[in-house]
């Protein structure tokens, strides 16, 4: 049995995304984005308190590359990830955990703009340099899908994977406080991995909790 802990609209999304992708059973237990992920019951699933947490053959996970990594190997017939043999594995690796990187950024900005209640917590300085860092992340992307290769509609030149997964979920986030607008072959990889209807299943239901109660967060725009 697979079990994974999810907060709409976070790092989890991404392995919500990747077990609709592998077509395999799982179930989902929710939780809200506030101080019970710190309670001891689920800090005996993730000792840091965050999502995603995965129960699998009553094992236990956290960390969402390792996550990604070991579903990839386990399922290996869905082709999300690339064997050791495979000229994309190096290509894979490097973008599956790129992701992290983008999620950092997102990440302080989340906490600036949400977290922080009061203004006098935020600072603009760390919002703009932040939104400038997420711009550096997606000129990486960009600069990988503009790379003259035949028939390269993603991140691998051997097409979908996990990696577009990874890559694709923290630009969805990202995209609440940095726009696509001066990547154009970012925007036209995002809209064609959205597209898909594993990654629709992955967004929060209509109705439902949400971490962004914003589609977009100005970096120099402070609360009142």
């Amino acid at each position: 049995m697979i079990r994974l802990h999810h907060c709409p609209q976070t790092r989890s999304m991404r392995t919500l995304w990747l077990l609709h992708e592998l077509g395999v059973e799982f179930e989902v237990v929710l939780h809200a984005f506030d101080k019970s992920l710190r309670d001891p019951e689920y800090l005996s699933l993730s000792p840091a308190g965050r999502v995603p947490a995965l129960e699998i053959e009553g094992e236990r996970m956290f960390e969402t590359g390792a996550i990604t990594e070991y579903l990839c190997e386990r399922f290996p017939d869905a082709n999300m990830g690339r064997g050791l043999e495979d000229p994309d594995r190096m290509a894979w690796l490097v973008w599956v955990h790129f992701a992290e990187t983008i999620s950092q950024h997102a990440a302080a900005l989340t906490q600036q703009h949400i977290m922080l209640y009061e203004d006098a917590m935020r600072s603009p300085i760390v919002m703009k340099l932040e939104a400038a860092r997420l711009a550096k992340c997606y000129d990486a992307i960009e600069a990988r899908l503009s790379t003259p290769v035949e028939n390269r509609d993603y991140l691998l030149t051997s097409g979908f994977s996990a990696a577009d997964i990874s890559v694709g979920q923290a630009v969805y986030m990202a995209q609440h406080f940095a726009k696509l607008d001066r990547h154009p072959a970012v925007a036209d990889w995002y809209a064609l991995i959205t597209e898909r209807p594993e990654f629709q299943k992955s967004l929060p239901a209509v109705g439902g909790a949400r971490l962004y109660t914003q589609d977009f967060y100005p970096a120099w725009e402070m609360a009142g």
